[in-house]
């Protein structure tokens, strides 16, 4: 009986490999066409593929987007950041060629300053309570600098040296002046003499000058020019101060008053030249001597 159960059992295994092989012989032959069985089975195995790629696929895609919505992100406040540090520095070389400008034309001025000498000055600092009426600079007296001296830019004369300390000074502006800061000046007209009168104030309703005790007899004209006369013993001669713009009696009727138009921004001053009369008055008193002699 044992021996007829496990006759069954060898040939149950022999016609299970038999059919095994002749499976395997029948799947690697060459075919033009699947049996229904592997067309089921491949077509199965399709439509799970299918179905679990669509969210994956999704999934990804999605995963993706939010990256590079991210990166554009990140990429759009870099540019933007960059954008503002151009214009930073569009601006910044914007100043710096005002500033070199300003500095040309003030060398090209101080080198035409024949007369006297010219102490080259940097604007640091302005009140804001007295903003318009006096600056602070950095040069003092162990550069030179002196009480009254004469400041001017480029363009034309500012204001003088109210206080010199060692290192720096304080410049009272001509919108600071009063009657007790006085210019001697020349108003320069075509074709005839030069009209004397004294910068005595600054109006400060039309923003200019007031240059006061001009001869009734004494016609001048808008445009015409207004220089320092260095008679006042202050001021060296032939600064430029500015135009006569409007001419009107004093309140007297003995003279007249002048509005001038300053040729220098008080407003806008970034370097200055603080002007020595010393020279002038060195090279005046030599050509006395040599008239003398």
């Amino acid at each position: 009986m044992p021996s007829l159960f496990r006759r069954k059992r060898l040939m149950i295994v022999l016609i299970g490999f038999i059919v095994l092989v002749t499976l395997i012989g029948f799947s690697i032959r060459d075919r033009d066409s699947l049996s229904t069985p592997e067309k089921f089975l491949q077509d199965s195995i399709g439509w799970m593929q299918t179905i679990f790629h669509k969210p994956v696929s999704l999934v990804d895609t999605t995963v993706e987007n939010v990256q590079d919505m991210f990166n554009v992100y990140e990429q759009n406040q870099v540019l933007k950041t960059r954008l503002s540090e151009y214009k930073g520095v569009i601006q910044e070389n914007q100043r710096l060629n005002k500033e070199v400008d300003e500095l040309q034309d003030t060398l090209g001025k101080s080198e035409g300053l024949s007369d006297y000498s010219s102490i080259q000055a940097t604007v640091i600092a302005r009140s804001s309570d007295r903003w318009f009426e006096q600056m602070t600079i950095n040069k003092g007296e162990e550069d030179g600098v002196e009480k009254d001296m004469a400041v001017m830019t480029s363009d034309g004369l500012v204001g003088k040296v109210k206080s010199a300390g060692a290192f720096h000074s304080t410049v009272l502006l001509l919108s600071g002046f009063d009657r007790s800061n006085k210019i001697s000046s020349w108003v320069v007209r075509e074709d005839k003499e030069e009209a004397f009168g004294l910068i005595e104030g600054y109006d400060d309703e039309s923003g200019r000058l007031l240059l006061e005790g001009i001869k009734l007899d004494e016609e001048l004209e808008p445009g015409d020019t207004v220089i320092s006369s260095g008679l006042g013993g202050v001021f060296p001669s032939n600064l430029r101060i500015g135009t006569v713009e409007e001419v009107v009696n004093d309140q007297y009727g003995l003279t007249k008053t002048a509005y001038v138009e300053p040729f220098a921004d008080l407003f806008d001053i970034n370097h200055v030249m603080v002007v020595d009369r010393s020279v002038e008055t060195i090279d005046t008193s030599s050509e006395k001597e040599g008239d003398e002699s």
